[in-house]
């Protein structure tokens, strides 16, 4: 059982971690600017290698930012956890309601219903699913798109 919470994963080590193993998002801009146990922040700004033809950010690239700021939760609890436990997403919603266009900032606040699934997932060794929302805002604080993940956690068989 996660009895406590030890440091979270660095946003730099992520952030290297996208380089290598996702470098879509990471050559799109798709950064973590910080992370706690209760919540992560990613950021994406609009150029022309991440753009529509709508001259405004394409919606895949926000679902990256908006998906890396529920994962990197997901990952960081894994990490505490010290057991092999696997992670994927089930399922997906998004819904749009302005031009992503600047700086878009991503945030989810769910880090706790992370940890609490995880938990369950370790005392009853059954797989667990955990939605988890992410906000994605402009510089003046609009929000551009909201996005839910379904995550599913599971102990993997040793």
């Amino acid at each position: 059982m996660l009895k406590y919470f030890e440091m979270p994963m660095k946003p730099s080590a992520i952030n290297v971690f996208l380089m290598f193993k996702l470098p879509a998002a990471y050559f799109t801009g798709v950064r973590v600017k910080s992370i706690s146990e209760e919540s992560c922040t990613t950021s994406v700004r609009h150029r022309w290698i991440n753009q529509n033809p709508f001259k405004s950010m394409f919606w895949a690239v926000q679902g990256m930012a908006a998906e890396l700021s529920t994962g990197a939760l997901v990952m960081s609890v894994i990490k505490d956890s010290g057991k092999p436990i696997s992670m994927l997403v089930a399922n997906n919603k998004a819904s749009f309601s302005k031009k992503a266009t600047g700086r878009i900032t991503f945030s989810c606040n769910d880090g706790l219903k992370i940890r609490d699934a995880m938990e369950r997932a370790i005392e009853t060794g059954e797989g667990q699913t955990c939605r988890m929302h992410s906000t994605g805002r402009n510089k003046e604080g609009i929000i551009v798109s909201e996005f839910d993940f379904e995550w599913t956690v599971k102990l993997k068989n040793s």
